[in-house]
């Protein structure tokens, strides 16, 4: 089919050049951008929440946080093969059935599954085999820790943030963690590591309430008012903490991920202020 527009030769054959014929044309399609996307900010699509899509378009300001708190897994830490694989190897181990990573992510988005021993004793007993927590616990803890002289998956975490990269945002904020890790998982890794002596708290699952419950913002915060804070996390229970701590929170969260638009949609409802694919991303968000 032939199309319809403008010849190439058009300048020669009247004597100037299309953006002399036309100086607005630049200018109009300019200011329809412009209200297009104010029109996404007021007027969102369904499903979307408008007050969470006009605080993400708001942060594009720099913050001016004075403490930083972290989350660990998935945040410092890459879990795809410690964690992560752990419960594949457990839900597997219980029932026999091979899951996969996507399926794994479809659990972890749902409240109360930060808890990766909570997650597998729901997940197991909704496919037909029912365990308690307990249970899925143990199980658990055999592939993630090893057993009978098998190293277990604990043996592949890497950490993803530098300590130069700590040590420069220590010189600037105070520094927290808040886990839903157990103590001695996160000093299993951590305890050698030469950043973690910058981190002021450190508030693991045997220290507070597991998350979503806020608790352990609150004891890191203590009196001091929680929007002077900002909280980095990857999941659903980190953004519910935040939220019900009165703590701004950033996802960590990045295009490509299983399951990207319905986590995003949920981060925007309960308040993020920003998605990063990577913790470093925050240094463009700080002032």
């Amino acid at each position: 089919m032939r199309s319809f527009g403008f010849p190439r030769n058009l300048h020669k054959l009247l004597g100037s050049s299309p953006s002399e014929l036309f100086p607005s044309i630049q200018r109009d399609i300019l200011l329809f951008r412009l209200i297009l996307r104010l029109g996404r900010a007021f007027f969102p699509r369904r499903g979307e929440n408008p007050q969470s899509q006009v605080n993400f378009i708001k942060t594009k300001k720099k913050l001016v946080p004075q403490i930083l708190i972290f989350d660990v897994d998935g945040v410092l830490v890459d879990v795809r093969g410690t964690y992560w694989r752990s419960a594949l190897d457990t839900v597997r181990y219980i029932t026999g059935k091979r899951v996969t990573y996507a399926e794994l992510h479809k659990w972890k988005s749902k409240p109360g599954f930060n808890d990766d021993w909570n997650m597998v004793s729901a997940w197991v007993t909704s496919l037909g085999h029912p365990a308690t927590y307990e249970e899925a616990r143990a199980a658990f803890e055999k592939f993630y820790w090893g057993t009978d002289g098998k190293p277990g998956n604990v043996r592949n975490e890497k950490l993803i943030v530098t300590p130069r990269q700590i040590q420069r945002w220590a010189s600037r904020y105070e520094l927290n963690l808040f886990t839903g890790r157990t103590r001695r998982e996160f000093e299993f890794t951590f305890k050698r590591w030469p950043a973690t002596k910058c981190f002021r708290t450190v508030v693991t699952m045997d220290d507070a309430k597991k998350k979503p419950h806020p608790e352990g913002l609150q004891k890191i915060l203590g009196e001091r008012d929680p929007m002077n804070a900002l909280y980095l996390g990857d999941n659903i229970d980190d953004a519910l903490a935040a939220r019900d701590a009165g703590v701004p929170f950033m996802a960590i969260i990045a295009p490509g991920e299983h399951r990207y638009r319905q986590r995003a949609a949920r981060f925007r409802e309960l308040g993020a202020l920003a998605f990063l694919p990577r913790a470093t991303d925050l240094n463009r968000w700080l002032r």
